[in-house]
């Protein structure tokens, strides 16, 4: 198993950044797909981005293309979600997942954490 706990949320003004963590512990961390995810109030889960076990290979949802990236360390068992240009239109808790098979858009995740809130406010 693999335990995973976030930080990184608050509340930004439209146009600015933030940077969210995602610590995992337990087994290896190579050895877990990363993803996040969004969910704002009233609205279905959205996928943001994916990466590989590798790192090699990401993913990204269409309205987070060109201002999100996603990225990791391995030396910190750490998955991260840089944010840029932040939108009113990206509030949502967001979450973080992890896999040892499943990668892509898809929200079978077998590991989820607590989530974050980020506000973004006009």
């Amino acid at each position: 198993q693999v335990q995973l706990a976030e930080s990184g949320g608050g509340l930004v003004q439209a146009g600015g950044s933030l940077r969210l963590s995602c610590a995992a512990s337990g087994r290896t961390f190579s050895s877990y797909h990363m993803a996040w995810f969004r969910q704002a109030p009233g609205k279905e889960r959205e996928f943001v981005a994916c990466i590989s076990r590798s790192g090699g290979r990401t993913v990204y949802g269409d309205s987070v293309k060109g201002r999100f990236t996603i990225s990791r360390d391995s030396a910190k068992n750490t998955v991260y979600l840089q944010m840029n240009s932040l939108k009113p239109e990206d509030t949502a808790v967001y979450y973080c997942a992890a896999d040892p098979v499943r990668f892509g858009s898809g929200d079978s995740y077998d590991y989820w954490a607590q989530g974050t809130q980020v506000t973004v406010s006009s």
